[in-house]
């Protein structure tokens, strides 16, 4: 709170306030960022763990079937960019943010028994909703703020994209050391495993869905 009342009271601020408190439409796409990142980083964390311990794959194994997700994010991505230039990025993005929290609400029933058929379309389902949220709303970020802010517009976009990640994963971490505590994940403690990861989806859902109003929010860029 400090450093926001000295950068709105100095001529000469590090960050200008004003691109948050007279830009909804960047404050808003900013916010969407934090959430979005903050709901989904992790994912590949705990999902790479259950693979290991639940379904009893090896390494390569489990990244080969958590790549299903970047690869989608890679074939959409450029497409949705191109689809925010032609129509209003907060309805992609929103619809993107929306896609997201379905897929992570499929991730909730996860059990001993889930085929890997499940996981794998769920996580198409999240990389494709990934896609159509990312290249619109940095569109947005981008769009608007005038040429000379660019630089800060895309730092301050890849700040909540790392503030985003690090929550991601702090929340996971609380919830393990809550429901498993300091201890070595062994089959005795599996249902407790499957607890947290539960819990842990639950709370990026919702944060998901939440994070659907906040891009809605920010209204139109053009």
């Amino acid at each position: 709170m400090l450093f926001v009342w000295w950068e709105i009271k100095t001529e000469k601020p590090v960050l200008d306030m004003k691109l948050f408190i007279n830009n909804r439409v960047f404050a808003f796409s900013n916010l969407a960022a934090l959430i979005n990142y903050s709901a989904t980083f992790a994912v590949g964390f705990l999902l790479s763990l259950y693979l290991q311990y639940m379904k009893t794959l090896g390494p390569q194994s489990a990244g080969l079937i958590l790549v299903a997700q970047p690869i989608m994010m890679a074939i959409f991505s450029p497409f949705a960019g191109r689809l925010s230039d032609r129509f209003e990025p907060r309805v992609i993005a929103s619809a993107g943010m929306a896609l997201t929290a379905v897929s992570l609400s499929l991730f909730i029933f996860l059990n001993e028994k889930t085929g890997l058929e499940y996981i794998i379309a769920s996580l198409i389902l999240l990389g494709f909703g990934l896609a159509l949220f990312s290249s619109p709303n940095a569109n947005a970020v981008m769009s608007s703020v005038e040429r000379k802010f660019y630089g800060v517009a895309s730092a301050m976009l890849a700040t909540m994209r790392l503030v985003g990640q690090m929550l991601s994963m702090g929340i996971t971490m609380m919830i393990f050391a809550i429901y498993i505590g300091k201890v070595q994940i062994t089959p005795q403690y599996f249902s407790l495993f499957l607890t947290s990861l539960r819990i842990s989806f639950i709370i990026f859902a919702v944060l998901c869905f939440g994070g659907i109003f906040a891009s809605l929010a920010r209204g139109k860029v053009r």
